[in-house]
């Protein structure tokens, strides 16, 4: 990496196009400006916390403080997106081992989805299927915010944008609608590869 480069690069979209009514504008402006803000303030952040002064340090307000209360807010910005954009583009067929672990953990498959489904019109802004290793089986969470519902030691394997500017543009508040041309192009190989990583699965 060259000096003085951005410690955090905005990586490409993983896929040329999406079916089911989920649109190349809604991908470009949610991957090329959404994403990629995320990105660079995490950057300007990280930058900025080098010579915040943390003499001044307090509860109440120091500006090391908003930069700390910000610095994960940007990086799980960065971070569930990279998930989201990294599990679409394939033909939303179940498949792999992760399918097993997830009939395991929620009784079937469809207990599951009914789940997720459930947890998405509930969530402000992000439902998470992840790994938890402190009782070493799936889950799904709910966050409202970027920085907000994770649990410390459990890991993405799969999730779900669903703040507005996700759907929007294709579906107005049609969150269903959305959510089922979601569920249409999910890659299910690349989820698998993703949870033998988190340990999930066994490589």
């Amino acid at each position: 990496m060259a000096e003085n480069a951005p410690v955090h690069q905005v990586k490409p979209l993983p896929f040329a196009l999406l079916g089911g009514g989920i649109s190349d504008k809604t991908n470009q402006i949610h991957h090329n400006k959404l994403y990629a803000g995320y990105v660079n303030k995490r950057n300007e952040i990280e930058a900025a916390l080098k010579t915040s002064d943390k003499t001044k340090a307090n509860a109440t307000y120091s500006a090391f403080g908003e930069l700390k209360r910000q610095e994960s807010f940007a990086a799980n910005g960065m971070i569930l997106h990279e998930i989201f954009f990294g599990i679409l583009g394939g033909d939303g067929k179940p498949s792999g081992r992760i399918v097993d672990m997830i009939a395991k953990d929620f009784g079937s498959f469809d207990a599951w989805k009914e789940d997720f489904l459930a947890c998405a019109m509930t969530a402000r802004g992000w439902v998470v299927l992840a790994y938890d290793h402190s009782d070493g089986r799936l889950h799904n969470y709910v966050g409202d915010a970027h920085n907000q519902g994770g649990i410390w030691g459990a890991v993405p394997v799969l999730n779900c944008d669903v703040y507005e500017h996700a759907y929007f543009i294709d579906f107005g508040s049609d969150r269903k609608a959305y959510l089922e041309a979601y569920f249409k192009n999910i890659d299910w190989k690349a989820i698998d590869e993703m949870a033998k990583t988190t340990g999930a699965v066994k490589k």
